[in-house]
């Protein structure tokens, strides 16, 4: 969809409901994939209404986030994995907290670095390095390519009683359905894999790992929405994405189907 090059979704052959982008970009050629101004997570720019709603909601959203983490984790000590431009880690720092970032994104690292001076990681190393309270991914597992390997790193870099909290659009949501391959969420090949509810829990119990707690992101239906009528081109793209967006914050008041859900995870066995 970056490119107009065509991609399928296909079923990961051990997780049922894993969907898999293919064919899948070599590893040293993803990085062009990112190299955009519009790719809103990796720059600091605001211009554009889209760019401005992306903006607001995120503001909003750094106290959700922080609330989430307070409420799970008597914690401190922090690991935002995949952390962009470095917002969040600048937030959690101003509470108190004792926040790091990893971001193996150039551009995105730069920015993050001048913001978090001495915090900011572009090398899995903080991972064999360092224990963590809480590692957070704030929609960047759709995005890593070696996926069992990442998993046993955050893992293994969890404190005993530490929290994994994952974010991850939901394609089971009625905008995905609504929107089928024009559907914002779906990213390809940026987004390397696709999940719904079942295969969450399927990958992470493949770990040792339960989900406590899912918890819905609800302003994504309709910034996706907007994004979907967007590459539609459609002349009524704002009207519809919003209505589009509140029928499925509806569905998903029943059904749990949100567009982008929060995974709350631990691993097993703890007291």
């Amino acid at each position: 969809m970056v490119t107009g090059e065509k991609f399928n979704l296909k079923n990961h052959y051990e997780i049922d409901g894993l969907l898999k982008t293919e064919p899948t970009p070599p590893n040293h050629l993803l990085s062009k994939y990112y190299e955009s101004d519009a790719y809103i997570s990796h720059s600091d720019s605001s211009k554009g209404m889209i760019n401005t709603l992306y903006y607001w909601v995120k503001n909003y959203s750094l106290k959700k986030k922080f609330s989430l983490i307070s409420q799970a984790s008597q914690g401190k000590k922090i690991l935002d994995y995949g952390c962009g431009t470095g917002e969040f880690v600048s937030f959690l720092n101003s509470k108190k907290m004792n926040a790091f970032g990893f971001e193996p994104n150039t551009n995105a690292f730069k920015i993050a670095k001048e913001k978090n001076p001495e915090r900011i990681f572009n090398s899995n190393q903080i991972l064999k390095n360092e224990k963590f309270d809480v590692i957070t991914l704030w929609h960047v597992l759709e995005h890593v390519p070696d996926l069992n390997e990442v998993i046993e790193q955050l893992k293994n870099s969890l404190n005993p009683d530490g929290k994994l909290f994952v974010a991850v659009p939901n394609y089971a949501s009625f905008d995905a359905e609504y929107y089928q391959e024009f559907w914002a969420a779906y990213d390809v090949p940026r987004h390397l894999w696709h999940f719904n509810q079942k295969s969450m829990q399927t990958l992470f119990n493949n770990f040792g790992m339960i989900i406590e707690k899912v918890h819905p992101m609800w302003f994504d239906a309709f910034y996706v929405s907007l994004l979907s009528e967007k590459y539609k081109r459609s002349s009524l793209g704002f009207l519809k994405a919003m209505c589009v967006g509140f029928i499925s914050n509806v569905k998903a008041m029943n059904s749990g189907e949100f567009s982008s859900l929060i995974y709350q995870i631990q691993v097993k066995n703890v007291k």
